[in-house]
């Protein structure tokens, strides 16, 4: 059985959860209005991943006897200037849930709620990977500023991304 307070909390990052699907979502339409089909196509299966994401934390509440509690969710922003900009915003945004994973694992750890900390290991580790991709982008874009050929070359390779398990 979930701590009422930890069940909210896992809730709220359910919802956190939604909301950088949300925002993934808009980098995508983003790009895709400024002719970047293939980022668009990175933030779009980044999109589907976040949601996963939320699902995991679903699964988890409803698993432990919790209710699950959706809220409304932000409207995120619309224009990030270019496709650095919007790879800055997702950095960011992949920072903030990292936090906000690390205060849920602290919650846990004070509850000793062993269940809890294991499942959001998965998420410890799965946010590791999450920035070192964002910032990896980040730093590509800075470096190739707005050579058009250079990110052409880049944008192609975004657009190549697959789903882990999917061949080709």
């Amino acid at each position: 059985m979930l701590n009422p307070d930890l069940e909210a909390a896992l809730n709220d990052q359910l919802g956190g959860e939604l909301y950088s699907s949300h925002l993934y979502l808009s980098m995508s339409a983003y790009c895709e209005s400024i002719n970047m089909a293939g980022a668009a196509h990175w933030f779009r299966m980044q999109a589907d991943e976040e949601r996963e994401h939320a699902l995991k934390f679903y699964a988890h509440i409803v698993d432990r006897g919790g209710r699950v509690s959706l809220g409304a969710i932000e409207a995120p922003a619309t224009d990030f200037g270019s496709v650095l900009g919007a790879f800055e915003r997702a950095l960011q945004a992949e920072r903030d849930v990292s936090a906000a994973i690390d205060r849920l694992y602290a919650m846990a750890v004070t509850q000793g709620d062993y269940a809890a900390q294991a499942f959001l290991q998965w998420f410890v580790t799965e946010q590791v990977e999450e920035e070192k991709q964002a910032d990896e982008m980040v730093q590509t874009l800075s470096a190739i500023g707005n050579d058009p050929a250079t990110l052409f070359i880049v944008d192609r390779e975004l657009g190549a991304r697959r789903h882990e398990g999917d061949e080709g």
